[in-house]
């Protein structure tokens, strides 16, 4: 007796199941709020992204957002917190996780200074850019960088490194910061930038850079972030630029303007140490600066 499965089962039903089921799993892992993904580059370090489905009434190419996560690393979170922003600007959102202890003695801090051992997060980053441009078809040679409190002190420190890769930056809440001061070492100033990274300070690309900074009012704890002497960060002038994250912030931004950075601020009333309460404001800049942008192209 024939096998009544088999003899049904034509060449052409079989690929048009196995066509079906690799958009189905594209639509369910990749599109909308994806799977976590190693990174190819690097399996121990991960990501995720928001991709907004495929409707047809796309009025721009997709622009890139990634926002980098803090000490605690919610960064579903803060995907999350950006998928309507993706959906309504016509963006893709990339989430980093870097995990706490890669090199197996439990760090907590390593991604925040952009180098730990042998590590160097930035290039991580940039990698898993490159990978989500080649997934999404997409050219994500600028991208918009957020980052809120071990995440600011990131994106305070890839955007002086990298300024000529990004459409703007978004700077929230630092426990320390990296100041455009050139009489103080990294990672408190950048006066040994050149030797400590093998490449000169762009300034003037950073100063063609949009740059905001977000805190609240009432970020005021400082248990976290006064460095000690015995601390593995510690070094002259570590606790030179404030007290409180939104000091720490403003010495920041007068360091930029100094040096020609133009600079938005927004102090947010009423929110203590909580970046998703900042997200609004950071939508709001990358918002409208990818709307100048946007216009200027056309």
């Amino acid at each position: 007796m024939p096998d009544l499965l088999s003899s049904t089962a034509s060449p052409d039903s079989a690929a048009s199941e196995a066509s079906f089921g690799a958009m189905r799993a594209e639509a369910i892992y990749d599109l909308g709020h994806s799977t976590i993904f190693a990174s190819r580059s690097d399996p121990r370090f991960s990501y995720c992204t928001y991709a907004p489905p495929q409707t047809g009434n796309e009025q721009h190419p997709k622009a890139l957002v990634v926002v980098v996560h803090g000490t605690g690393r919610a960064f579903t979170e803060y995907r999350d917190a950006f998928a309507e922003f993706a959906k309504w600007n016509d963006c893709i959102v990339l989430c980093p996780l870097f995990p706490a202890g890669p090199e197996g003695d439990g760090n907590r801090d390593g991604f925040k200074f952009l180098q730990e051992g042998k590590i160097r997060y930035d290039q991580i980053l940039l990698d898993m850019v490159d990978e989500v441009a080649g997934k999404f078809g997409a050219d994500f040679s600028k991208f918009a960088l957020f980052g809120y409190s071990g995440g600011g002190q990131f994106v305070n420190r890839f955007g002086l490194l990298h300024p000529n890769r990004l459409w703007a930056l978004s700077i929230g809440a630092p426990g320390s910061v990296t100041l455009l001061d050139f009489n103080q070492d990294w990672w408190v100033g950048v006066r040994n930038f050149a030797s400590q990274f093998g490449q000169p300070l762009d300034l003037e690309a950073l100063k063609a850079l949009p740059v905001h900074m977000v805190v609240g009012k009432a970020d005021i704890e400082t248990w976290e972030i006064t460095h000690r002497p015995d601390g593995k960060f510690f070094m002259p002038g570590a606790n030179d630029a404030g007290r409180t994250r939104p000091e720490r912030l403003e010495t920041l931004r007068k360091s930029f303007e100094a040096a020609g950075v133009q600079v938005h601020m927004d102090l947010v009333d009423n929110v203590p140490h909580n970046g998703l309460a900042c997200v609004d404001k950071v939508q709001d800049f990358f918002a409208a600066t990818l709307r100048q942008l946007r216009s200027a192209q056309r």
